[in-house]
């Protein structure tokens, strides 16, 4: 039944010209909008009826949306869907927006980089106590990126577009992702972004080789999403591994890199800071030490935010639709064997 009308759910409010985008794709879609926070908030008759959902965190029970066939997530992240019963539905197709975020947050970690590199830190608090400093070239004589070597912990979107970025600076680049055979990335990435067929990277290293890959390292930035084999992957050895003079910047997930190990090596001084966006506990509690160390740059999980977001995610919502009305692959989609 080629125009059988496909009823789409959305519990993300999207302003009409990005609704008039999403009903341009075919007629055959009947978009409505649902902004609740739980799904028990949605009329029993509006989840029947929905085959295809966007929403960022509110998911039906396996019985109650019979005709579901697809769940399109607002983010990229979606640890959250783990243990989840939905996963056990049959021929539920579940996709990220993996891709769609990866230009702010490449961005904010080029920025961490530069900022950690020229002491930005030491340099404000310098000034706000209107203090001209001496010493000055011992204090503050910058780690160049030019010439330095930037190791990216998971090689997926944002990792593929900070190393877009960091092409002009002259870095030699390392990565390290799951599958090293396949250093392509078939995901969705807008046109001119990234690093699709895995060309700019100078050494490709499997997970199991961090450490190696980390004594070479002036700077390493963690993209990783959260997984049980990921979880905790960079710890004390790992940790060890890196020089004194380095600097981690880390946007992945909370838990990936081992809070206690990184605590410890910067409290000790064993690398020389950090720029973190994420931790294990959200928001981080005012007693966690990680405020107070002078060596570390704290922001509360938003290197992710852009005023372009919804437009990007918008752009990859209607390829999905345009590859789910004509029966092919969508992009981004969940593995259960992978945990993203």
């Amino acid at each position: 039944m080629e125009n059988k009308p496909i009823e789409v759910l959305s519990t993300v409010s999207f302003p009409d010209q990005l609704l008039e985008m999403i009903h341009a794709v075919s007629p055959r879609l009947r978009v409505s909008t649902q902004l609740v926070r739980r799904a028990d908030e949605i009329p029993a008759e509006v989840w029947a009826r929905t085959e295809v959902l966007y929403t960022e965190m509110v998911l039906p029970r396996p019985g109650q949306a019979p005709q579901l066939r697809w769940v399109q997530f607002h983010y990229a992240g979606v640890d959250f869907l783990m243990g989840s019963p939905l996963l056990e539905k049959p021929d539920l197709i579940f996709t990220t927006l993996s891709g769609a975020a990866a230009p702010q947050v490449a961005e904010y970690v080029v920025t961490m980089l530069l900022n950690l590199g020229h002491h930005l830190p030491d340099l404000f608090t310098y000034q706000s106590r209107a203090e001209w400093p001496r010493g000055r070239w011992d204090k503050f004589c910058p780690l160049e990126l030019r010439g330095s070597t930037v190791g990216i912990v998971g090689y997926g979107s944002i990792g593929r577009e900070v190393a877009r970025l960091l092409q002009p600076f002259g870095v030699r680049l390392l990565a390290a992702k799951r599958d090293v055979m396949h250093p392509a990335d078939r995901g969705y990435m807008a046109e001119g972004l990234g690093d699709p067929e895995g060309n700019l990277f100078h050494r490709l290293y499997p997970i199991q080789a961090l450490r190696s890959m980390f004594k070479e390292c002036d700077f390493v930035v963690v993209a990783l999403p959260m997984t049980p084999e990921t979880q905790g992957v960079i710890g004390e050895e790992e940790l060890k591994a890196l020089k004194p003079s380095a600097y981690v910047v880390d946007v992945g997930r909370g838990g990936i890199i081992s809070q206690p190990a990184l605590r410890a090596a910067l409290q000790e001084q064993r690398i020389a800071g950090a720029a973190l966006d994420v931790f294990t506990e959200e928001p981080l509690p005012a007693s966690s030490p990680l405020w107070k160390l002078p060596n570390v740059v704290i922001t509360p999980h938003i290197s992710g935010f852009s005023g372009q977001y919804k437009e990007r995610a918008v752009d990859m919502f209607v390829r999905n639709l345009e590859l789910y009305i004509a029966g092919s692959p969508l992009l981004n989609q969940f593995d259960p064997q992978r945990n993203y």
